[in-house]
């Protein structure tokens, strides 16, 4: 028997490996990426079957696929009560399967748009709005609507937005978005902005859309923004529709309240509590004393009393014709504490007041214990008020690069609950006009007013804002160096604030315009800019 000498199998072995890596599948290095997605190459059934009665569909593509957020991305018009099964998921192979789980309506056009989801397996190239076709009638609908979505508030809208036409026929009703899903459904995916329905009917439509964030089609004003256009639509049309999404003020709903210390009850709500009113039941109270204070960040009012002889307080929480009535069993709590705290510190711009906020409201302020002091101890002239139950303000002349000192002797500042302020020694400095920008902004095209211009930072806070009745330069002084967003508010009602829609009224939100272009306002710069209305 001969063997082979060692330096052949040494060969072998090279020669073997060197066969193995050119028979893997893959771009050489250095040479071109691939960078065309998969194609479809065959349907079972045929994509824009008529007559369809399969509960299994299978996809061939031309290579090996992978599917991506499919549940996310797969859109299907009209709604099936039950979603597909799509598979497989996970493995890469040449054809997909959707198994169909619900029965389907008869002589109805279905579409399957897969949106981003269908992906060639080497390089993610995606086979972008692949769609899928077929009716259970005779023939496929061909009507087709598209239009764009804004967000009412935000200058980028939401993403993944469904967009969705209701049938106005004998069943429609205006409460048919939070019972039944709609007639078609299509949605922006990831292009945030444009939608599209294709192969429908003729007819009569309401549209509407929804940032739906239980993913079932149907509206839910807690936690969904909603847009729709008033008019109906009548298909065949050529119009493109723009839809503004907003945020609904929830119905309101009074929360039980609970107790946060001796002589505070905390009152959770929803909706607004503008017309919300807080009445005492308890007849054996007499000359009982109250405040009520709302929380600036939390859907959220105290309620602050005064001592009571009693063990259990009964009120009544009314907005409108809405009554609720709360029995509140008294616990053994600390008190409240009355604590000042500066909206200022270190840095007083030279166009401000300098504030001092409570949580417990204020009642009054004695001015002869109030002393403002330039940095040379020269006594300063100054006025001094209450801007509201919690917001104390001292308002004096300041000038560039100077140094001040705020005193408050004790008995100041008086509490709901006579309390008073310890002495505070405050000190604060202004800083030079050069350290800040300046923003002139030519409002042209200015449809009506009053309007809001406002000054937002990259967080989205308002940090400047100004009311403007008539066609004039808005004018910004002593902006700290950042770059800021403008907008302008078409206050429609005249209430000094940005009111959002209500779907039952039909009322759109008021209108907001964005400057096109972030501006970087910079220390001693005075930028000048126009903004042009739409």
């Amino acid at each position: 028997m001969k063997f082979a000498r060692p330096y052949q199998l040494i060969l072998f072995v090279f020669a073997l490996l060197a066969l193995v890596q050119c028979a893997k599948r893959g771009t050489p290095e250095g040479g071109p990426k691939d960078l065309l997605p998969p194609r479809m190459v065959e349907a079972q059934p045929d994509t824009f079957s008529t007559q369809f009665t399969a509960k299994k569909i299978r996809i061939y593509f031309d290579e090996f696929v992978r599917l991506k957020d499919v549940q996310k991305q797969l859109i299907i018009s009209p709604p099936m009560k039950y979603f597909p099964e799509v598979r497989p998921q996970g493995l890469p192979t040449k054809f997909i399967d959707i198994l169909i789980r619900d029965t389907l309506l008869e002589n109805t056009t279905y579409t399957m748009n897969f949106g981003q989801s269908v992906e060639d397996n080497n390089e993610a190239n995606p086979f972008s709005f692949f769609k899928y076709v077929f009716s259970t009638g005779k023939y496929i609908d061909s009507l087709t609507l598209s239009g764009t979505i804004k967000d009412a508030l935000l200058k980028v809208p939401d993403n993944f937005v469904s967009v969705m036409l209701y049938e106005v026929n004998e069943k429609f009703n205006d409460s048919i978005i939070y019972k039944l899903p709609p007639t078609y459904i299509t949605s922006t995916l990831d292009s945030a902005v444009v939608y599209n329905f294709e192969n429908m009917k003729p007819g009569t439509y309401f549209l509407a859309a929804l940032k739906d964030k239980n993913n079932n089609y149907l509206y839910n004003q807690k936690t969904d923004k909603i847009g729709f256009k008033k008019e109906y639509i009548t298909l065949p049309t050529d119009s493109v529709y723009a839809l503004t999404l907003f945020k609904e003020v929830n119905t309101f709903k009074a929360l039980k309240p609970t107790q946060a210390s001796a002589n505070r009850l905390i009152f959770g709500y929803e909706g607004s509590p503008e017309k919300m009113k807080i009445d005492i039941l308890s007849p054996m109270l007499k000359d009982f004393d109250y405040r009520v204070t709302a929380d600036k960040t939390k859907d959220t009012l105290y309620y602050w009393f005064k001592d009571v002889e009693a063990d259990t307080l009964r009120l009544k929480v009314s907005n409108e014709k809405k009554i609720d009535t709360f029995a509140i069993p008294f616990k053994k709590m600390k008190k409240d504490s009355l604590l000042l705290r500066p909206v200022y510190t270190g840095t007083l711009p030279l166009n401000k007041s300098y504030y001092l906020e409570s949580e417990i409201p204020l009642e009054r302020f004695d001015k002869e214990k109030i002393f403002v002091f330039s940095n040379d101890s020269v006594p300063i002239s100054f006025e001094a008020k209450l801007d509201s139950i919690q917001l104390f303000s001292i308002a004096f002349a300041k000038e560039e690069s100077q140094r001040y000192n705020i005193k408050l002797l004790p008995g100041a500042l008086t509490d709901f609950y006579e309390h008073s302020n310890d002495t505070l020694n405050i000190k604060i400095a202004t800083k030079n006009d050069r350290d800040y920008g300046r923003l002139n902004m030519d409002l042209k095209n200015i449809q009506q007013f009053p309007i809001i211009v406002q000054l937002l930072n990259n967080a989205g806070l308002v940090l400047a804002e100004q009311l403007v009745t008539q066609n004039k330069v808005a004018e910004f002084l002593f902006l700290d160096p950042m770059k800021y967003t403008v907008r302008i508010i078409y206050d429609s009602n005249g209430n000094g604030k940005w009111d959002t829609g209500d779907y039952f009224s039909k009322r759109q939100p008021e209108r907001i315009e964005y400057f096109p272009a972030e501006l970087d306002i910079r220390a001693n710069w005075d930028v000048f800019e126009t903004f042009i209305s739409n």
